[in-house]
């Protein structure tokens, strides 16, 4: 088959790039595109997944300009497809693919993982032939976004135990941050400020980070999703505190880490399925995912700057992943 994939945020290429190799491992042709967004051109490139950019860059936290780019995208996307006798188109939370690929006739699978992203996910779950989502997710939420049970498909466990089966973290990234091991190592990740479904309020965040800039014997590795925060971030750092200049092995990251601290979804989840202990101060609404996870005591709520606990990993809590293949025959399940 002709397979056509697009990828519009960093945690994308996590996702996918196990599915391309089974895909290509099968025979099938993959083509991938890609929107310029946070660091997911770079993480493709280091992935080393060729791709065509196409269309407009994010369009940033204005509903105005965001609608903007998004009909700019779409006439590039289906400018780039029309004449490619593509047979299934795939993607995870990029609402303009199934969008294109109905007005194209072409089957389409659209997964997700956060079901209060309200506007894409409606978009995205109507447009789509079937919609793969995670157990944890009830059906009248699904309902809801115009994702009736018949169009649904359901995996087990997060998306990010598939793609982290058989991963194994690379030292090199410490040294090449120049970073300490004998100090706690904290990773940090930013708020989604240009997302729709964000709270907006940062102030848990950002006393989080006061905390961990004066902190002795700790190392905060904070991961910005754009310039604008790169920029922010260093104008208020730290001895303690270490901005990348560019993207870099945050999976490694996290999976050597003692803690994780993240203001989004994905790498809170990552942290989750690879052992390492870690704490949320997203500001919007949980999804059952997260709800889930938080239950199980696997992911904390911060309530408090205070209440991290800065304390070396210990050595009990293991990796828990899953096969790809079976996610795999979900998506392809819609041609």
């Amino acid at each position: 088959m002709r397979i056509w994939i697009d990828l519009t945020n960093s945690p994308h290429v996590a996702f996918f790039r196990p599915l391309v190799a089974l895909l290509r491992e099968r025979g099938d042709e993959v083509t991938v595109t890609a929107r310029e967004f946070a660091q997911t051109l770079e993480l493709l490139d280091d992935a080393g997944l060729e791709h065509t950019v196409v269309g407009p860059p994010h369009g940033g936290a204005s509903r105005t300009a965001k609608v903007r780019a998004m009909g700019g995208r779409l006439a590039a996307l289906r400018g780039f497809a029309r004449d490619r006798g593509f047979d299934l188109a795939l993607s995870h939370a990029s609402h303009e693919l199934p969008l294109v690929a109905r007005s194209l006739r072409i089957p389409s699978a659209y997964a997700f993982d956060y079901e209060f992203a309200l506007a894409q996910h409606r978009l995205g779950c109507l447009a789509a032939t079937r919609v793969v989502v995670p157990e944890a997710i009830p059906q009248e939420r699904l309902t809801r976004l115009g994702a009736r049970a018949q169009k649904v498909a359901r995996y087990p466990g997060l998306k990010e135990e598939y793609y982290l089966d058989g991963f194994a973290p690379d030292p090199s990234v410490l040294e090449a941050l120049g970073l300490d091991r004998s100090r706690v190592l904290v990773v940090v990740r930013t708020p989604p400020d240009v997302s729709l479904y964000h709270g907006g309020d940062t102030t848990l965040f950002g006393a989080v980070l006061a905390r961990l800039a004066e902190e002795d014997g700790v190392t905060a590795v904070v991961l910005p999703r754009t310039p604008t925060q790169r920029d922010a971030l260093r104008a208020g750092a730290s001895a303690s505190l270490v901005v990348p200049d560019r993207a870099v092995d945050a999976l490694s990251l996290v999976a050597l880490a003692d803690l994780v601290v993240s203001a989004g979804g994905t790498m809170n989840r990552e942290a989750v399925a690879l052992g390492t202990p870690v704490y949320t101060t997203f500001a919007g609404r949980l999804g059952a995912v997260d709800e889930q996870l938080v239950r199980e005591g696997r992911l904390r709520r911060l309530r408090g700057a205070g209440d991290v606990v800065l304390e070396r990993r210990g050595s009990d809590d293991r990796p828990r992943t899953r096969a790809p293949a079976p996610l795999l025959d979900l998506l392809l399940g819609a041609a």
